[in-house]
């Protein structure tokens, strides 16, 4: 509308200048010159284009900011999510720990430190395992608290950051490097509670990256005992985007997850034969499996049954979690929600034979 009575007006004040717009030249012919008129139409054209990026630039960023409030996980993912077996079905619901969440201050590029943990870490005498959480592109803590909150009420100290671009590992190493030093502290409410022999890390899409850096390269790679990796960039894209890992020389256990819907999961991100590939490249206690009709995005919580238990395996010693991906019948084997399923930790023997320390152990 504005555009139109701009011109309108344009045309107005512009009838009584038309006499003026001719001129004759020297050799008689007639030349028509840059009258104010053309000049006005053409300042009309420049002042809608302008308005026409400014309404574009402010829808953009109506959305961005409608988006930005939208959760990465559901909150209530925990109680929506299907399963398709009664050990995926226990470890996707609440556990017993009510749960308490705080966050710190910090240099970059952690930025904002955000910790979930049992609220009877603060009454408890115990040390309590930890997961570290280590951020997809741009989706930060405050979009998934329900993942954090969810490990936590199983007795878990889960703590991430606020970089947006996770992919060497060195914030997750400056995270960690943060707990251990509160764990020292006197007056922390962490002193003396960090299960140091018990500490996982898990990182979606970028942040699968993220965690495979984490236990490679980084000084306290040697800390880890289990990882979990869903959706993560496969090797030879991260290669191209120049966020490289070698998955090869990761020393801990791990198991890796993906989608199977949209093609940005499944040709670009972890295509099927590069998952396979890297799986292959593993030397470790491994599974892997693809969730049925799940996207890239989904892949955050849908499998988050699993990724519960596997820490619950391998950082708490429980058994029954174990059941899910060692013995004479896996659970997630025969799973109907998932496909490509893999696994090498028969080899390893059941829960039974095989301590678990051995299987957390292995490579070290």
């Amino acid at each position: 509308m504005f555009i139109f009575q701009t011109q309108a007006h344009l045309n107005l004040s512009g009838k009584n200048q038309e006499e003026n717009e001719m001129k004759r030249d020297e050799s008689g012919q007639t030349e028509l010159r840059n009258t104010p008129r053309k000049k006005s139409r053409k300042n009309c054209f420049l002042r809608g284009c302008v308005c026409c990026v400014f309404l574009f630039i402010s829808l953009v960023l109506i959305t961005g900011a409608c988006l930005s409030m939208i959760p990465a996980a559901p909150a209530d993912y925990t109680t929506k999510t299907k399963t398709g077996g009664p050990i995926e079905a226990k470890y996707l619901a609440m556990g017993e720990y009510a749960v308490r969440s705080t966050t710190a201050d910090a240099e970059e590029p952690v930025k904002k430190l955000t910790i979930a943990y049992p609220e009877k870490l603060e009454t408890d005498s115990r040390k309590w395992p930890v997961v570290v959480q280590v951020n997809g592109t741009g989706i930060l803590p405050e979009k998934y608290p329900s993942v954090f909150n969810h490990l936590a009420s199983w007795g878990f100290i889960v703590i991430g950051n606020d970089d947006p671009g996770t992919w060497s590992g060195e914030s997750a190493e400056k995270t960690l490097d943060w707990l251990l030093h509160e764990n020292e502290l006197e007056g922390s409410v962490f002193f003396q509670k960090v299960d140091t022999s018990g500490i996982g890390i898990v990182g979606h899409s970028q942040g699968g990256v993220g965690t495979f850096n984490a236990v490679t390269v980084q000084p306290h790679a040697g800390l880890y005992r289990a990882v979990v990796a869903l959706s993560p960039t496969n090797e030879e894209l991260a290669e191209a985007l120049k966020i490289p890992y070698d998955i090869s020389k990761v020393k801990v256990p791990v198991l890796m997850t993906a989608g199977t819907r949209t093609d940005f999961e499944v040709k670009m991100v972890i295509p099927p034969e590069s998952m396979k590939k890297m799986y292959a490249r593993l030397n470790v206690p491994k599974a892997m499996m693809r969730r049925k009709e799940c996207d890239h995005g989904q892949m955050l919580y849908s499998a988050d049954g699993y990724v519960t238990a596997w820490f619950m395996w391998l950082l708490q010693d429980d058994q029954e979690a174990a059941k899910a991906f060692v013995g004479e019948s896996p659970e997630l084997m025969s799973n109907p929600l998932y496909q490509d399923q893999k696994s090498d930790l028969g080899r390893w023997g059941t829960p039974d034979e095989v301590e678990t320390e051995k299987i957390r152990g292995i490579g070290k």
